[in-house]
């Protein structure tokens, strides 16, 4: 391979070793590459905007990493891949802003545990991306403002991890990382035609990262152009840490490598059921664009089929709508996990939550994320959840058991991205058509794959659920499905 026959557009983390190996590029030559796009479309031209700070020791990283290369060779599966990390978790000489002015000036002590380990796979972590500002909704912030989904300029990536969704879209980047304790990851992923997983809790640490122990629905994941990229990150990322004590449950769990579960076959003979019935936040099952999303979703339960699966269609969850409707979270765990978050630091710029409500900055925070940062369930509400978690979780393995099935398949998200006046203006339109079934059962691992673009041209996606600890699979299927459909292109705006 010459240097001009390298693409940058698309690029996968295997055509970039190749490219490496032959002398056709360098890890610098990369670097420089990614941040010419990330100047010409994220400010300027269609002004993207998912970008909130640029690693300055990125390219002097870039240098070191081709030095290795020459000396003794790769210094890992990620060797020089550049990572863009959604601005939720510490980077070592950067800022982690949550998206707010709150946290314009915080830089951490060290990086979390996530980034320590990309950095020993060779990764290159290039930028900060924006997010729902304090970790939470639709991808607005007091800090950035907007950002716009590659796709339609008009709407939101969705949220919270929009920004590095709509980034590695964009090609400003071979890969991103999210965090999803909703949907975060999950339908930003659909929204932009990309891989988005979120593993198995216990796979995945959280420490160093806004939203970790002692909550355990929160989780960094990938997100990627392609699932083999998705599993080479993911890889990369699990680990047993001491500092999350939920990394306890996933010892001797983990695979040796996702990446051996990429298999073009894999969906032949697998039995998967099909959940139909909406479950998003704020769907709308009459409305046109739901059904169109629908339209989109009987097609690719056609793909399934055509691809080798065995259809159970549908399946029904017992219970599924009225068990999801009593999620509620706890203000005690909110409250410590903040406090375990800063703790890692020597001079936090606060301490407590309440502290930071009272900072005069306070007032400049987006409507949504002040509800969210001021809501205090009370201990019966917390209870009632933890029954109906403990209750669903048991109901959705029993259909699975029952019915012999190795995932469930559902719409990644029930409606199209939300356009962002609806967002920033009343009634301030939020995660609509969001099914947050995976992480109100933690210990279910899932994937989301592209599944093909409404008439309007946006994009959808595919989402499998599967058994705890069975992520392996869930590559699997997902590879399969993206061999056979190829339903992946990227966005007009950023050619």
């Amino acid at each position: 391979m010459s240097a001009a026959e390298f693409q940058l557009a698309e690029t996968t983390v295997a055509d970039i070793h190749a490219a490496f190996r032959s002398g056709a590029l360098s890890a610098r030559r990369l670097v420089e590459l990614y941040l010419a796009r990330i100047e010409a479309y994220d400010q300027q031209g269609p002004a993207i905007n998912a970008v909130i700070s640029i690693n300055p020791a990125a390219l002097a990283e870039a240098d070191r990493l081709d030095a290795l290369l020459r000396s003794s060779g790769p210094a890992g599966a990620l060797h020089g891949i550049p990572v863009i990390v959604k601005d939720q978790a510490d980077v070592k000489g950067m800022a982690t802003t949550l998206g707010s002015v709150l946290f314009k000036d915080f830089h951490p002590d060290r990086d979390c545990f996530v980034v320590e380990r990309l950095k020993q796979a060779g990764a290159i972590i290039l930028a900060k991306a924006t997010l729902g500002e304090l970790g939470a909704g639709d991808t607005h912030g007091s800090l950035f403002g907007s950002t716009k989904n590659p796709y339609d300029l008009e709407r939101t990536p969705g949220g919270s991890s929009g920004g590095p969704a709509a980034a590695v879209a964009a090609n400003f980047a071979t890969l991103a990382v999210g965090q999803e304790g909703l949907a975060s990851i999950r339908r930003p992923a659909a929204w932009n035609c990309l891989v988005g997983m979120r593993a198995t809790a216990g796979l995945v640490s959280r420490a160093g990262v806004y939203g970790g122990w002692p909550a355990i629905a929160g989780s960094l994941g990938p997100l990627t152009r392609s699932v083999a990229d998705c599993a080479l990150l993911l890889d990369a990322m699990i680990g047993y840490d001491p500092e999350d004590p939920l990394t306890a449950a996933g010892v001797g769990h983990q695979a040796e490598s996702y990446a051996r579960f990429l298999d073009r076959d894999g969906l032949k003979g697998a039995r998967i059921g099909i959940l139909r019935e909406p479950m998003g936040l704020f769907s709308e099952p009459d409305s046109d664009d739901f059904r169109e999303i629908t339209r989109v979703f009987d097609g690719s339960v056609e793909e399934l089929r055509a691809a080798g699966a065995v259809m159970i269609d549908p399946v029904v969850i017992p219970r599924l709508k009225e068990l999801l409707a009593t999620r509620a979270g706890s203000f005690v765990d909110a409250d410590e996990q903040f406090q375990v978050y800063m703790a890692r630091n020597a001079s936090p710029p606060f301490k407590t939550r309440d502290e930071a409500a009272r900072s005069p900055d306070f007032s400049r925070v987006g409507q949504s994320a002040r509800k969210r940062w001021h809501s205090r369930p009370d201990a019966d509400a917390h209870y009632a959840f933890l029954r109906a978690r403990e209750t669903l979780m048991f109901n959705f393995l029993k259909v699975m058991a029952d019915q012999r099935l190795d995932a469930i398949a559902h719409k990644a998200a029930e409606h199209s991205p939300t356009l962002i006046r609806d967002g920033v203006n009343p009634p301030f339109v939020d995660q609509k058509g969001a099914p947050h079934i995976n992480t109100f059962l933690v210990f279910v691992p899932s994937i989301v794959v592209p599944a093909g673009f409404t008439r309007e041209g946006l994009p959808t996606g595919l989402c499998l659920l599967g058994r705890p600890y069975e992520d392996g699979a869930m590559i699997r299927y997902a590879y399969a499905y993206e061999q056979a459909t190829r339903h992946r292109r990227p966005p007009p705006h950023t050619p």
